[in-house]
């Protein structure tokens, strides 16, 4: 037996199995109700109003403290000997190597394929909105982490849903708090494995062997896929056991880069064609109330593009706050304030830079997408760049290669900490997810895009029904952390303001 027809039976047995599975689970999760000329999940609906809920809780924060937030991140207010493991700006490139990711490239080029150009509309919403969700979420996360006797830090869910509901409630609220908490670990495992790993692996994948032979070339048969799934989890493997310091330096050196790559790519596509941006804005305007993609309609290119915008940007799920929560600090909300940033920065800019090059350029590809020829992807952004810039497909490949890397890794460390709250803090357990994250990321290049996304839409939003449940009943102990920092703030820019006029030492007004 050869080495293909031993492949291309994993291939087969792995599809079999994933695909049924998806198909049902997804008709459970995403059950739908009638509006107008479509049907609405109605989980999309629970994350819309959990962002319209904290942005008017918190009054409009996003746009409020988005300088404040800024000012964080470089490091004005920095504290001395503060517990932790990482700082502001690390915290905040960590998070966002999980969410920047193909669900940028790939997932874009799915919700303007199968909800139109107008689907990007509505991904600018949620991310704006998304940003209140967020920063409820990770300043819960920081508060009630749990620092380790080696100066380790856990958090997220798993940890402030008991905790909080705990102080607030009771023992009442510590039951409730525990149950959702072990449902929380459940769903981030399940959304790590398939949106975190087998995604990522499947569409950087699908990039390299379409850039390299194409149909008939090596990489795109099964042994070169298995070849390519190897490389990656031996790769995955060896950061991961560094933990969060170790994914926190390769990160805050890889995202940047890459981000500043991205962004640098999609504006020559912009300004090669900048007298078809206002057609195109025109587009996705007019297109987010007269959807012309498959899903069709209003309503349509809403729910996909809410969808999408999710998967993207995590706002909601309590992912996040387990990276954010190893960042050195004393007040919470300071890092609430920070992770703010994350849907900005990934939805606001990056996804709408992507939907606008897609449009722009309107590859064949998307037209064939757009029909329900195909779902899309990767190759849609691809097609795009190529059209102004026949050799960047090559360079986006090693970009695509690049965030699919920091998002298995990232996704790898907030699978750890749910899988230890799960079956214990051992250095064999961690030792068992560690090698179980790293073979399963040999199947994510086997699979077809529609299982891989069915799956990880159905996890994500069911962690988001049991986390943004925690966070309704939280949200007044965020206003009050939000209150302790920006009093404290305030008095330390006093006396640093103070200090430069002489009135008191500089060193000691900066350990305030």
């Amino acid at each position: 037996m050869s080495l293909d027809s031993i492949t291309t039976s994993i291939d087969d047995a792995v599809s079999d199995f994933f695909e049924p599975v998806a198909d049902k689970v997804a008709d459970v999760v995403f059950y739908t109700v009638p509006v107008g000329d479509t049907d609405l999940p109605l989980i999309v609906a629970w994350l819309v109003v959990a962002g319209l809920v904290f942005t008017g809780w918190f009054g409009l924060i996003q746009l409020r403290k988005f300088k404040l937030a800024f000012d964080v991140v470089r490091g004005k207010y920095d504290e001395n000997g503060a517990a932790g493991e990482v700082s502001h700006f690390q915290a905040l490139t960590a998070a966002v190597s999980g969410t920047v990711g193909l669900g940028n490239i790939a997932g874009v080029a799915v919700a303007v394929s199968i909800g139109g150009a107008g689907a990007t509309f509505w991904m600018i919403l949620c991310g704006l909105l998304g940003m209140a969700t967020k920063f409820v979420e990770v300043t819960l996360g920081v508060k009630y982490r749990e620092e380790h006797a080696d100066g380790t830090v856990s958090g997220g869910p798993m940890h402030y849903l008991p905790k909080g509901l705990a102080e607030r409630f009771g023992k009442n609220g510590a039951q409730l708090g525990k149950v959702l908490a072990v449902l929380a670990s459940i769903m981030i495992l399940f959304f790590g494995l398939f949106g975190g790993n087998l995604l990522q692996a499947n569409q950087s994948y699908a990039q390299l062997s379409s850039q390299f032979g194409g149909e008939d070339g090596f990489l795109a048969s099964s042994a070169g896929a298995v070849l390519f799934g190897l490389v990656i989890a031996a790769l995955v493997g060896l950061v991961l056991l560094g933990g969060i310091r170790s994914i926190a330096s390769v990160t805050s050196r890889l995202v940047p880069a890459m981000a500043a790559l991205y962004i640098v790519a999609c504006l020559a596509v912009i300004l090669t064609n900048v007298t078809a941006v206002p057609d195109a804005v025109q587009t996705i305007l007019s297109g987010a109330f007269e959807a012309d993609g498959v899903a069709g309609g209003v309503i349509g290119a809403l729910i996909v593009g809410f969808q999408r915008a999710a998967f993207s940007n995590e706002a909601g799920l309590g992912s996040a706050p387990i990276a954010h929560s190893a960042v050195k600090t004393k007040h919470p909300a300071s890092e609430g304030l920070v992770a703010l940033l994350e849907p900005f920065i990934d939805t606001v800019v990056i996804c709408t830079m992507t939907a606008l090059t897609i449009v722009i350029a309107n590859p064949a590809s998307w037209a064939e997408a757009r029909a329900g020829e195909s779902i899309g992807g990767v190759t849609i952004t691809s097609d795009a760049f190529e059209t102004v810039l026949p050799w960047f497909p090559n360079l986006l490949t090693v970009a695509v290669l690049l965030f699919a890397f920091s998002t298995i890794l990232t996704w790898g460390y907030y699978g750890l900490k749910a899988w230890t709250y799960l079956f214990g803090k051992s250095k064999t357990s961690e030792t068992v997810f560690k090698a179980t994250w790293s073979v399963f990321v040999i199947a994510g290049s086997l699979l077809t895009l529609d299982s891989l996304i069915s799956l990880a839409d159905s996890a994500l939003f069911l962690l988001s029904v049991f986390n943004i449940i925690g966070l309704y009943l939280l949200a007044p102990v965020v206003k009050r952390e939000l209150k302790s920092f920006l009093d404290w703030a305030r008095d330390r820019k006093a006396a640093l303001v103070g200090a430069d006029r002489g009135d008191e030492d500089l060193e000691s007004a900066k350990t305030l």
